[in-house]
């Protein structure tokens, strides 16, 4: 008998793997939700499009409650190289037009949070009335964090903030049509670059205009855009997702931090 339990004790020793509790269950691959911002106030929001400060930490501290991981577009990037969903929920944040509040309200929050962000500018009016100026541009372009990662992202919100398809009637024909497109995807591409350290890949279309359109995406890809964030409602649930048609969540004066979470599944 003696033999037997020294036979077994032997077996378990050398075959810990047969045993379930020794291998932690999966996590669930979760989705991904881009959020959509555009100026930012100390106060209360005057305006639909909107939000204030106090709100928006509320917003960051649902993330925060909720381990939802903040992520670039590059991201998405190795996301469908790798053929699966992360693990857990994600959120890319955005903000759109150029408001200067990014620099004095948005910027400092963000810091305190260590999250990443995508600011799309409209390269026309920077500098402009209210909008943030170049200098607060590169300076915060030029942010790093330990290893050398930039977490502030600036794109294109064109150069006019025009309507992309909605205003093709106002052109004679297709090549000029095609070059309002590349000089609202190109120039403005061309001015954001001299002022930051990388290449400006990703591009927001004004007023949501424009979505799916074969005309829009190939005038991105021409002029070296990677994605396009449309203002189509809905999360990103597969890896595959089309870089041209990325799905982004308008949140707005009136939005509740918890309806983010309705977008995942919380």
């Amino acid at each position: 008998m003696k033999g037997i339990y020294l036979t077994l004790i032997i077996s378990i020793l050398l075959f810990p793997g047969c045993y379930r509790y020794d291998e932690p269950e999966p996590a669930d691959e979760g989705k991904i939700i881009v959020l959509m911002y555009h100026r930012i106030t100390s106060g209360e929001a005057t305006n639909l499009y909107e939000r204030s400060i106090e709100n928006l930490k509320k917003d960051f501290e649902y993330l925060k409650k909720h381990n939802i991981n903040v992520i670039s577009f590059n991201d998405l990037a190795e996301i469908k190289v790798s053929g699966k969903m992360p693990a857990g929920n994600s959120a890319i944040l955005t903000f759109d037009d150029g408001d200067n509040s990014w620099f004095s309200l948005v910027q400092p929050l963000l810091k305190e949070y260590r999250y990443k962000a995508t600011f799309f500018l409209w390269v026309y009016m920077i500098g402009r009335n209210s909008f943030i100026g170049w200098d607060d541009v590169q300076q915060m372009s030029y942010y790093t964090l330990e290893g050398g990662v930039h977490p502030f992202i600036f794109g294109s919100h064109s150069f006019s903030h025009a309507y992309l398809n909605a205003d093709r009637s106002k052109f004679q024909d297709l090549n000029e049509y095609n070059r309002f497109l590349d000089y609202e995807f190109g120039e403005s591409k061309r001015i954001i670059e001299e002022h930051i350290p990388g290449k400006v890949e990703v591009f927001a279309l004004p007023f949501g205009d424009g979505a799916g359109d074969e005309n829009i995406i190939s005038a991105a890809e021409r002029n070296g855009y990677k994605f396009i964030r449309t203002s189509i409602q809905t999360a990103i649930d597969i890896p595959d997702q089309d870089f041209f048609q990325i799905p982004a969540i308008p949140v707005l004066d009136n939005t509740q931090s918890d309806a983010i979470g309705n977008y995942l599944g919380i």
